[in-house]
């Protein structure tokens, strides 16, 4: 009995888990006509519900970005994958945010916590 019990209960862990889980939606379900993505627009609910390699090719594709304005030549591997994780987590947490509004944050609070102040 109890481990019909048991096994009851981890089916029903299991259905439960399968049905609350949100479907990955790929990048592309997000680009105009011509396959381009505004990543300006681009929200944190779209971020956290897609693929975790869309997500990847979004973070190095946004460090790009910042690193050119900044007129940086260089990767920091290590700081860009906790950036990236922060920035997923923080997504997850306020979907209703655009994803740059979230990497602002992220990255004032990371400066912030290493002591780096920005001119």
């Amino acid at each position: 009995m109890r481990k019909l019990l048991i096994w009851t209960a981890m089916c029903f862990a299991i259905t439960f888990a399968a049905s609350t889980a949100k479907a990955q939606v790929d990048l592309s379900a997000y680009a105009d006509a011509e396959g381009f993505l505004d990543v300006q627009i681009l929200t944190c609910a779209q971020l956290a519900n897609t693929w975790q390699g869309d997500a990847d090719r979004l973070a190095s594709w946004y460090s790009g970005w910042y690193n050119g304005l900044a007129k940086k030549h260089y990767m920091d591997i290590r700081k860009g994958k906790e950036a990236e994780h922060e920035v997923i987590v923080y997504c997850k947490a306020n979907p209703e945010l655009k994803i740059i509004q979230a990497i602002d944050i992220v990255f004032k609070s990371m400066r912030e916590r290493m002591g780096i102040k920005v001119q």
